[in-house]
């Protein structure tokens, strides 16, 4: 049997690109992406999917690339007559955007799982990818900053990171489920690699792996686990991974991104800036234009983490 099928670990924005690339370079549905739900919220009596929504505009070819979040060609006179009656205003929705909410949190109030929800969607879209949740149940990333305890999406996007944070949890995680997909996609017989996307590791990566089994389940694959470093030069390319690593005393490195997954990955794909940093890893270092400016920059990226897989696999 041709072991040509691909999981992703996938938070947002650069996660999404680095998905894009491959599923545009592997054959038809050979793609399946897991997504972060830490940052899943309650706003406006809406339930917002930042990450899974992020997924699903970037491979439908709907999202906009000058934010990074929500769909292109966007309207906002819902976010202008919201202002003007002096409601809550400080997570920007679009009206396109709005009816992706509207339409999870009616579907979710009827007691349909959120898989099943964004299956649909992604079909909707046109997307050939598979596109998953880690779970359907409910868990939450919080930050520990000098303020106490903040909702992910308030010290993220109302405080702009600007608290510095001492600590991350998980809330709900311990008693979360893994997704019956994706077990199945770990255990499928067609797997050739697990690509963990460059990603923020504490509050995109983290916790997928903090649902009980995942790590366990990556490990008994035992097909080749790549990441992709999402720190080019000690800074991140979009987002707070460099700020955050500096106040939890972690070094702002691509090296200590590596360090944090440990043993889980076998070989890890790095900036060439960063490749002499890293070269004492233990691991499998491959070189490589990390930042993805263009499609041709994704395609190019997945094409490596993937040749990256096979060799590890070869040497094996």
């Amino acid at each position: 049997m041709a072991k040509d099928r691909v999981l992703a670990l996938s938070g947002g924005v650069g996660g999404a690109k680095l998905a894009l690339g491959l599923g545009r370079v592997l054959p038809g549905d050979a793609l399946t992406i897991v997504a972060n739900t830490g940052d899943d919220f309650q706003h406006l009596g809406l339930s917002i999917s930042p990450d899974l929504d992020t997924l699903l505009y970037t491979l439908g070819g709907l999202d906009n690339s000058a934010t990074g979040w929500g769909q292109r060609d966007e309207t906002w006179n819902f976010m202008t007559a919201l202002k003007k009656l002096g409601g809550e205003a400080w997570f920007q929705l679009g009206d396109r955007d709005l009816a992706t909410h509207v339409e999870r949190t009616r579907r979710l109030a009827a007691g349909e799982p959120l898989s099943s929800i964004i299956d649909n969607f992604r079909n909707r879209f046109g997307i050939a990818a598979r596109i998953l949740p880690m779970s359907d149940d409910k868990v939450r990333t919080r930050v520990k900053t000098v303020e106490g305890w903040l909702d992910f999406q308030d010290y993220f996007v109302r405080q702009q990171c600007r608290p510095a944070i001492s600590d991350i949890t998980f809330a709900g995680a311990a008693d979360a489920t893994m997704l019956p997909g994706f077990r199945d996609a770990l255990t499928d017989n067609s797997l050739r690699a697990i690509i963990v996307c460059p990603s923020n590791p504490f509050i995109s990566i983290e916790p997928i792996l903090a649902v009980p089994g995942v790590r366990s389940a990556i490990r008994e694959a035992e097909v080749p686990v790549i990441a992709i470093s999402p720190i080019i030069g000690g800074q991140a390319v979009k987002g707070p991974t460099a700020k955050m690593m500096k106040e939890l005393g972690i070094e702002a490195s691509a090296a200590a991104v590596a360090r944090r997954y440990g043993d889980l990955i076998d070989a890890y794909v790095v900036d060439h800036a960063d490749a002499e940093s890293c070269a004492n890893l233990g691991m499998t270092i491959v070189p490589a234009k990390a930042l993805m400016e263009t499609i041709e920059d994704r395609e190019a990226l997945a094409r490596i983490a993937l040749d990256a897989a096979d060799q590890v696999m070869a040497a094996a």
